[in-house]
């Protein structure tokens, strides 16, 4: 076994509880090299169901990825006049410095470069930034997009008014690291918003509970905590409660807003194929976005904070 990951599933050796952070340097280190090695083998594309056929850093590669990611989103979160309107305020990032931590594939850079004064992206892995940079050289959009950890940003104190991060911080070696990185390069009364996976009820204790059962996962894996590492993607995924993330913000932001939000696909547990797709399919918009968000099933936690 590979000392930096669990050969069967690729998950960081050690990560034992939802919200765990490291217990000495020499394990943060281990963990975030074994982060970037799985995002550098398996670049969030959303080809889960089907392989993405173009080739990438092509305009049809790029739509094909924002078709996929934007079509899921617009069923859980739609929107009035551009994606994530609900979450971002683009009217009032024309005047500001933006930074996004964790890039991707481009698509929000896409969204925020051309819409505010200055536009600086992150992201550990070579593959996101090379790509990233791509798509902004394709669509003439003015921006930054820089390989960095943003455990460690090599930017001055004070150089952003707002932080974008949507399914990215809770995959670092140290999220509690991270988020005093963003409290210290945030400018006096900086926003941010942050997208985390969320413990709920539902998505993680039930659907985790029957994959355990009946996947036999959990003679495998031990515990609920290891059967959803197992089925979920990183080398390391962090799980918030909403008080578990209040906590972690202590002292740096001040929580005010947060919100639940999920795919579709989440309120039917069982196994992905054409039975699943045909059961999702059943499901009016309306009706899953009811379940997902309001009655907190959905697995996305989305805090809207501001600088303390």
């Amino acid at each position: 076994m590979n000392k930096l990951r669990d050969a069967e599933f690729c998950k960081a050796v050690g990560f034992d509880g939802p919200t765990q952070l490291p217990r000495d340097e020499a394990q943060h280190r281990d963990w975030q090299a074994a982060n970037r090695e799985w995002w550098e083998a398996r670049p969030m594309r959303y080809d889960w169901r089907e392989d993405v056929a173009a080739t990438p850093g092509t305009l049809e590669y790029f739509r094909e990825v924002d078709k996929r990611f934007l079509s899921a989103a617009r069923s859980y979160m739609p929107w009035q006049t551009m994606p994530f309107d609900k979450i971002i305020p683009f009217e009032r990032l024309r005047d500001r410095d933006v930074l996004e931590i964790g890039v991707g594939q481009g698509t929000h850079a896409q969204l925020l470069a051309g819409r505010c004064r200055s536009f600086v992206g992150v992201d550990l892995t070579t593959h996101a930034t090379r790509m990233t940079r791509r798509r902004l050289q394709l669509m003439k959009l003015r921006g930054s997009i820089v390989r960095m950890d943003a455990e460690t940003m090599a930017f001055a104190d004070a150089s952003f008014d707002y932080v974008w991060s949507w399914g990215v911080i809770h995959h670092s070696a140290d999220t509690g690291r991270l988020l005093r990185e963003m409290h210290r390069v945030l400018r006096h009364n900086g926003e941010c918003a942050v997208m985390v996976y969320y413990r709920s009820w539902w998505h993680f204790y039930t659907c985790g509970f029957l994959r355990g059962i009946f996947q036999g996962r959990f003679r495998e894996r031990g515990s609920l905590h290891h059967v959803t590492q197992g089925a979920t993607d990183g080398a390391i995924a962090r799980y918030y409660s909403q008080t578990a993330w209040r906590q972690a913000v202590n002292g740096l932001f001040a929580v005010e807003r947060v919100q639940v939000f999920g795919q579709k696909a989440e309120i039917v547990p069982i196994p992905g194929g054409r039975l699943k797709s045909a059961l999702e399919s059943l499901v009016p918009d309306g009706l899953a976005r009811v379940m997902t968000n309001a009655l907190h099933m959905g697995s996305f936690l989305v805090a809207q904070m501001r600088k303390i």
